[in-house]
């Protein structure tokens, strides 16, 4: 189909945004030349599509009834069988609901995009099914990725109902803690992954940037972007990691780094002993900490020590400055993205047209319905580029460098830093409209946003119940590392604590 032309008085709307004065003539004349250009789009649109390959034959399941979703964590269910064996042979996987899975339904957590049904796999999805996983069926997310609930409701904490799993990759989280499946592929722009994490006793693990491809996966911001492994113990997050991990040639996020795939679940031997780890002292203490929380974290850190580990404590100032950092790019890297209809401008790589078309008739149709932070996020993004250009955008990209330099150093010295995932337990369920929660939110990633910038590899893991809550403790490594950092995990989940199921 060729598009339709230019009017003149769109490119005059257009030219006024760029504070261009053109004459009545110009504005004729760019429009009769417009007609080329058209041409070109109307070609590019008769043209088969490269597309991503589906393997696996799968129906397109069911929307999760009520009497199977006790805790609001399923957004839709399928059955897909992998291949007859493999890594993952016997294994069920959920898949978070910002992840393309062919031919079932995809709402990424708001209504904005309900009804989009995309025609490829992601390629985690592919890995995870080629080493015999079997998928069965999206775990709801956060609006947008960028909220505690999704438009189908809240998603519950096992531990207590009235509380919530977390963001924005709670119903991986929950499904996880309720042991209802084995493993879930959850994302990762702020602390989505380990956020939930905490607040269930799970694991969950956000790789090093740029070793999960992100290929077939909705963008919140390509320099954030991270897919990973979350599971009920070590070993299943280290064998899903070393089925997803490695270059998949089109994601560019991976050229970044060149990471490669190893074994990781053989790096789980249990034996620690001589590895340093480093209490973060600015990771405790943080706004909205609560004092058992940092008390567990700083018990189950020392708690290495008899494992044969030296524990001792470490300062990085730069950390409590990398919220204000990742604030900065947050906003305005995020906005552009949504604005753009979750497209990376200039991206090589694999773009999901149908996704395109499907998110910005829905964004267009129903912005009342887009979650208050991306309404605040769209507002201050797009007053920053127009009011400033850009230019806080790109220092704050500048300082990106300094607070991973900071992180480096800090890492030169000690194998792992230790500090708690979340400042806080669990919320209660938050209530729509109540500023204070929706502030309450964004705190929770007081220790996990700035590893999102710097693309080290984090782990949250289970260290304590307090209250009857579970308390989640983030081993932080070297960039990647990322068996380092499961190993130490591994060590710690087999020798010193294991969560107790819920109640």
């Amino acid at each position: 189909m060729t598009p339709k032309p230019p009017t003149t008085q769109q490119l005059a709307r257009i030219a006024s945004g760029f504070n261009l004065n053109l004459t009545s003539e110009q504005l004729e004349r760019f429009r009769a030349m417009s007609a080329d250009a058209m041409e070109a789009y109307g070609r590019i649109d008769e043209l088969p599509e490269p597309a991503l390959p589906v393997r696996y034959p799968r129906t397109p399941g069911w929307r999760a009834r009520p009497e199977e979703n006790r805790l609001g964590a399923w957004y839709w269910r399928t059955d897909i069988a992998g291949a007859s064996g493999g890594l993952l042979a016997g294994k069920t996987v959920a898949i978070k609901d910002n992840v393309c899975v062919a031919g079932v339904p995809m709402m990424n957590g708001s209504s904005v995009l309900e009804g989009y049904v995309p025609e490829a796999d992601a390629t985690v999805v592919s890995r995870i099914l080629d080493a015999g996983g079997r998928i069965v069926g999206k775990a709801a997310c956060g609006r947008l990725c960028f909220d505690l609930n999704a438009d189908t409701g809240p998603i519950l904490n096992p531990y207590d109902l009235t509380r919530h799993a977390g963001g924005s990759s709670g119903g991986s989280a929950a499904l996880l803690a309720a042991g209802e499946v084995d493993m879930a592929i959850g994302g990762d722009q702020g602390g989505s992954i380990r956020i939930p994490a905490s607040w269930c006793g799970v694991y969950g693990l956000k790789p090093s940037y740029g070793l999960v491809p992100y290929t077939g996966a909705v963008s919140l911001d390509p320099n954030l972007d991270h897919l990973g492994p979350m599971a009920g113990n070590v070993e299943d997050v280290a064998l899903l990691l070393e089925a997803i991990a490695g270059p998949d040639g089109f994601d560019v996020r991976q050229a970044i780094n060149r990471l490669v795939a190893q074994p990781y679940s053989r790096a789980l031997d249990g034996d620690v002993k001589g590895l340093r780890l480093g209490l973060l002292e600015e990771g405790f203490g943080t706004s909205h900490a609560e004092t058992d929380v940092d008390e567990a974290v700083r018990e189950a850190g020392q708690a290495f020590e008899r494992l044969g580990c030296a524990v001792g404590r470490v300062c990085v100032p730069w950390h409590r400055i990398g919220t204000a950092i990742f604030g900065a790019i947050g906003n305005e890297g995020i906005s552009a993205v949504v604005a753009a209809n979750s497209v990376g401008a200039a991206m090589d790589g694999h773009h999901n047209v149908s996704l395109i078309d499907a998110f910005a008739r829905g964004r267009l149709a129903r912005a009342d319905d887009l979650p208050d932070q991306i309404k605040y996020t769209l507002l201050i993004g797009q007053y920053m580029r127009q009011s400033y250009h850009g230019r806080y955008y790109a220092k704050a990209r500048n300082l990106t460098r300094t607070l991973r330099a900071a992180y480096d150093d800090a890492l030169s010295r000690w194998d792992l830093l230790v500090m708690p995932t979340t400042p806080m337990k669990s919320i209660p369920l938050p209530r729509p409209g109540n500023g204070a929660d929706a502030r309450a939110a964004f705190a929770v990633a007081d220790n996990t946003c700035q590893f999102d910038l710097t693309g080290h590899p984090a782990i949250s893991l289970p260290c304590a119940i307090s209250a009857g809550l579970p308390v989640g403790m983030m081993l932080v490594g070297r960039l990647g590392e990322d068996a380092a950092v499961l190993k130490a995990a591994h060590a710690f989940a087999r020798r010193i604590y294991t969560p107790p199921p819920p109640k």
